[in-house]
């Protein structure tokens, strides 16, 4: 096995227990609600209880990972004589990945002999979860940490990220759709169907009638973007809505013989701004 570890954080929204059987460690990065001073980790609280609270009312505000607490974390590793290859939370929604790269610079000077790269993977939820499962497979392949750190870079603008979201009240807090949208939305039963752009941005693509026409959408681009189709690793993440997940799961392989390897929840980080409801697909595509 190649001496270097794989590291990443929690928005990559694939469970503590996975990643240690992967062997892969991970940063949680933290949220709390409006009115509690308590400040959870990503995995201190179940999905389904934080998102009985969300639909009670409460909000969630979240908190990015401090260059400090990667530089520890990065240096333990460096003390035992590993490189570490970082893959991070998209920059276009987060400052976590910028504190890791910061930590990484500092680390290179007091351990010359070792190496520390950091990957921007520009993408979030079990999108970076799926980056994080083909550096693995590549690192398995006998790849040294550079190899395996070139392949993610040109692999992550492949990685095709479609989703969408059950209640664009939450959208609207983030500034990504307007009140007047929201409301007019949810009275229609309007469903947008969004996806995770070159910048790491999250981009409204369009717009369709109904949660079973949203689920539909979402397969129909996997017909449309996949690089092969029926083969590669397809995730599916979904924030309480495991039915819906399924049912997404179903169509991929009926009409396209994909195999679905794994469904997560969309965790409390990224569930703060997309909410209960959100369903989201990833695979390999032709493009991003």
């Amino acid at each position: 096995m190649a001496n270097y570890v794989i590291y990443t954080d929690s928005a990559c929204d694939l469970s503590p227990a996975l990643l240690a059987e992967w062997g892969v460690p991970f940063q949680s990065l933290t949220f709390r609600f409006d009115g509690d001073e308590t400040e959870y980790a990503n995995n201190d609280m179940t999905a389904g209880d934080f998102y009985t609270q969300m639909r009670a009312g409460g909000i969630a505000k979240t908190a990015a990972v401090n260059s400090e607490t990667f530089r520890k974390a990065f240096m333990n590793i460096l003390k035992e004589g590993k490189d570490v290859l970082y893959l991070g939370f998209s920059s276009g929604l987060s400052t976590t990945y910028n504190s890791a790269r910061l930590a990484a610079e500092e680390l290179r000077g007091q351990f010359p002999d070792r190496k520390v790269i950091t990957i921007d993977t520009l993408a979030a939820s079990a999108g970076e979860g799926l980056l994080v499962h083909l550096a693995l497979e590549k690192q398995k392949s006998g790849a040294t940490i550079e190899e395996t750190a070139a392949y993610i870079e040109d692999m992550k603008l492949k990685i095709s990220i479609w989703f969408t979201v059950d209640d664009l009240v939450y959208l609207k807090r983030g500034g990504r759709v307007s009140p007047t949208v929201a409301f007019v939305g949810n009275v229609l039963g309007i469903k947008p169907i969004l996806h995770m752009d070159e910048a790491g941005h999250l981009v409204n693509v369009s717009k369709v009638r109904g949660r079973k026409t949203a689920v539909a959408t979402l397969a129909e681009k996997y017909g449309e973007l996949a690089a092969t189709r029926g083969e590669g690793p397809v995730y599916i993440s979904h924030g309480d809505c495991q039915k819906d997940a399924e049912e997404l799961a179903a169509i991929l392989k009926d009409k396209y013989g994909a195999d679905v390897q794994i469904i997560t929840d969309v965790g409390p980080v990224i569930g703060s701004h997309s909410g209960p409801g959100t369903l989201a697909l990833f695979f390999v595509g032709t493009a991003r």
